[in-house]
């Protein structure tokens, strides 16, 4: 309590900044790389970050120009802190581990404990040990498989996955598990983007989306950019949105938070972002209240409809609807029952608001939406992305140049690890595939995903739990309940390059296994290796570190992984010479996964090549009817009481996910802490409360209460009504068994609190 205090008690508050990157980017990208890596490294390693024969960014999954379109600089702020926070010189050896115990290191935040430096060698937890031990690779490859050896059932196991491992780490990883008898694979997916994925594979045939670059950027009309934040979560979109305005589109902001980039850009490749004025950016910034997105897409729906009604034949695209949707009928008939004030209450935004939206919309030829968590993390998630499809679908903006779904993940390979099939729930013909290829039957039954591998945790139900990076304790929701449910296994197996707050939640035993950074040369006896990535718009593309290894110690995800599974298995399957030579496993995509065709030799392209999206490719729905489906999606919201606000939790600009780079928050104007909670003025002074004011976080579920203590309140320009405070330090209020509807994703976004006076 006394520490948290202090650190509220440290925030320093300054005024929002009104444009994003600039000269301060630049000079923060350089402090943070000069730190980590120095001079010479940072000239070595940077240079080659998104480049063809350089290495894929650790950080984000957008998409890279065109080869010829590159330039030398071709990273973000976020980018260059992500390469140098893993290509730092710092070490975390034998002898620091010797120096802190557990129960010390446990008192560390995670912003500390990575800080630190790379991990070097395997160390061991043994049962009632007080500090991790080195151990040698063969003896922690050898307890691993035989931990899982003596299970009595295969689903007493949980392997999961971070969204950084290469396809190649993916496909032996889901190899492993389903060798072992297990679809017990939750990721980061199923805390994300698992509701894009379960709206769109429902209503267009595909979980992906199905705009390129290239649409954003020279053909879009007009582009949607709602619950998303790219200034600091995907900066590198900041240019194509750039580029996209500059071309004559019109770009809107859907936020209950006024970002900087909404404003404007500052592009530090020309001259205009650094001397000049930079670019205004949005045309429109419609301040949605929280959890509000549902109903105002369907009012937007309804406007476009009334207009139909109106002029018939001059708003929607009565051809495509006929051609290639079904439900229209169904959709439409509900879409005319809907009430205007309940419209205005649910979402926030005045009815003349959305009409004037709509008059912007009808004047669009090509639209593309773009979202990311702001949209998938609450209750009614899958359908809100569903009613995006439909406003997509009436204006005939899918399957063509310039328009389509555009779902922003947000870790670097998240989306290519489910191509590989890391999926609790993976389709027959995936499974059939690697039938036929390797000549075993793989499980059947669906598996844990993450909320549910945490419940299987809690009641004693999993003895190994293997997490492939990522730090799961700091990413799951209700961390208390989170870490003790990891306590409750008999093994604890963490692949990384870093320390963090899960490899400390540990069970009886526990082992953390240094890898290979995306930076490093993988050097195996098949020779030098390279690993690929998939992007958010399914772009496939070859990633080869170009720095050594920062130990002798240091094995690849791959090499682990394999080597485990040798460990266990023998070579029935091949490990071995999967592990030595990565185009063995990519032969085996080839066979396994549609669309890696040719696999090795179309890498060899620049820029990689794009997997097939029959969407957009052909205007081919895989659905269970075979077309484009509209759906009917009643509006809803979270009802607040008296008293409460709706928190979303959200990210600082000096984070990427659970990774802490640093304790301010530039462009929100917070410095020297994240211990705060924005909270619109009117609020505050409504509650009771004034801005610098300390107070508890109380969370408000039917299962009882959740806290966290002394915040920092910040007036600030939310939605009414809203509240917003950064992640994963809120992420104990986010309740287990609050999930959204099909995708079971947490809902981070839909948190109901009450603020306290500590």
């Amino acid at each position: 309590m006394e520490a948290e205090q202090i650190d509220a008690g440290a925030i320093r508050v300054g005024t929002p900044k009104r444009s994003a990157v600039g000269m301060p980017a630049i000079a923060s990208s350089m402090e943070h790389a000069l730190e980590e890596m120095g001079v010479r490294r940072s000239l070595k390693v940077l240079t080659r970050v998104n480049h063809d024969g350089g290495f894929d960014c650790p950080s984000c999954a957008w998409p890279d120009p065109d080869p010829e379109h590159r330039r030398l600089a071709e990273f973000c702020e976020n980018g260059a802190k992500a390469v140098a926070w893993e290509a730092t010189r710092k070490r975390v050896d034998a002898g620091f581990f010797a120096r802190h115990s557990v129960a010390e290191l446990r008192s560390r935040d995670d912003h500390w404990l990575e800080a630190n430096g790379r991990l070097t060698d395997p160390v061991y937890l043994a049962p009632g040990a007080t500090h991790f031990e080195p151990i040698a690779w063969d003896d922690a490859l050898r307890l691993v498989a035989d931990r899982l050896r003596g299970l009595p059932d295969p689903d007493r196991a949980v392997f999961y996955t971070s969204g950084r491992a290469s396809n190649e780490a993916a496909f032996v990883y889901q190899l492993l598990a389903r060798r072992l008898g297990t679809n017990n694979l939750p990721d980061c997916s199923n805390m994300c983007h698992e509701s894009s994925g379960a709206a769109l594979s429902a209503t267009i045939g595909i979980g992906k989306g199905t705009v390129t670059l290239a649409d954003l950027e020279d053909h879009a009309d007009l582009i949607f950019v709602v619950g998303q934040n790219p200034g600091t979560n995907h900066p590198r979109m900041l240019t194509a949105l750039e580029k996209a305005k500059r071309r004559g589109a019109r770009i809107v902001a859907v936020n209950p938070l006024p970002e900087a980039a909404f404003t404007r850009f500052r592009n530090p490749q020309v001259a205009r972002g650094l001397i000049g004025a930079g670019t205004v950016l949005t045309d429109a910034i419609v301040p949605v209240r929280v959890n509000g997105d549902l109903a105002l897409f369907a009012a937007l729906n309804r406007a476009l409809l009334e207009r139909e009604d109106r002029q018939p034949g001059t708003v929607l695209d009565g051809a495509f609807i006929a051609t290639h949707c079904d439900g229209f009928e169904a959709a439409a008939a509900a879409w005319r029952q809907l009430d205007w004030p309940a419209l205005e209450r649910l979402s926030g935004i005045p009815r003349a608001a959305v009409e004037e939206l709509a008059d912007t919309v009808a004047g669009a030829e090509r639209i593309v939406v773009c979202w990311a968590m702001g949209l998938t993390q609450h209750r009614n998630a899958v359908a809100t992305i569903q009613e995006v499809v439909n406003f997509l679908l009436l204006r005939g903006n899918i399957g063509r140049p310039g328009a389509g779904p555009a779902p922003v993940r947000g870790h670097s390979n998240v989306q290519g690890d489910r191509t590989m099939g890391i999926w609790e729930k993976a389709p027959d013909a995936f499974l059939d595939g690697l039938r036929d290829e390797f000549g075993f039957e793989p499980p059947r039954h669906h598996g844990y995903d993450t909320v549910r591998a945490i419940e299987a945790m809690r009641a004693g139900r999993v003895d190994v739990f293997v997490a492939l990076g990522g730090n799961f304790a700091a990413a799951a929701p209700d961390t208390a309940v989170t870490e003790a449910a990891l306590a409750t296994c008999a093994l604890t197996v963490n692949i990384a390059t870093k320390l963090n707050r899960t490899h400390l939640c540990h069970g009886r035993e526990a082992l953390v296994l240094p890898c290979l950074g995306r930076t490093e040369r993988d050097v195996r006896p098949g020779g030098e290796q390279l690993v690929t990535v998939e992007d958010s718009m399914s772009m496939v593309h070859a990633s080869r570190g170009r720095l050594a290894p920062v130990s002798a110690g240091l094995r690849s995800e791959v090499a682990i992984v394999t080597g485990i599974a040798a460990a266990r298995f023998g070579e029935d399957l091949g490990w071995g010479s999967m592990g030595d030579d990565y185009r063995v496993i990519r032969k085996h995509i080839e066979r396994v996964v549609p669309g890696f065709h040719a696999f090795e030799e179309r890498l060899d392209q620049p820029g990689g090549f794009v997997l097939p999206r029959p969407p957009r490719d052909a205007r081919t729905f895989p659905t269970a009817t075979g077309k484009a489906r509209f759906t009917v999606n009643p509006p809803t919201a979270v009802e607040v009481p008296d008293g409460h606000l709706l928190l979303q939790t959200l990210r600082a600009h000096d984070q990427f996910n659970t990774t802490v780079y640093g304790l301010d928050d530039r462009y929100r104007g917070i410095k020297g802490g994240r211990r705060i909670v924005l909270v619109d003025p009117a609020d505050l002074a409504r509650l009771g409360f004034a801005d610098g004011d300390l107070v508890d976080l109380v969370s408000v579920f039917d299962d009882g209460e959740r806290r966290v203590r002394a915040f920092r309140a910040v007036a600030y320009p939310t939605a009414p009504g809203c509240a917003a405070a950064y992640f994963p330090e809120a992420n104990v209020l986010v309740p287990l068994g609050s999930t959204a509807e099909v995708s079971n994703t947490p809902t981070s976004k839909s948190v109901v609190i009450r603020l306290e006076r500590p």
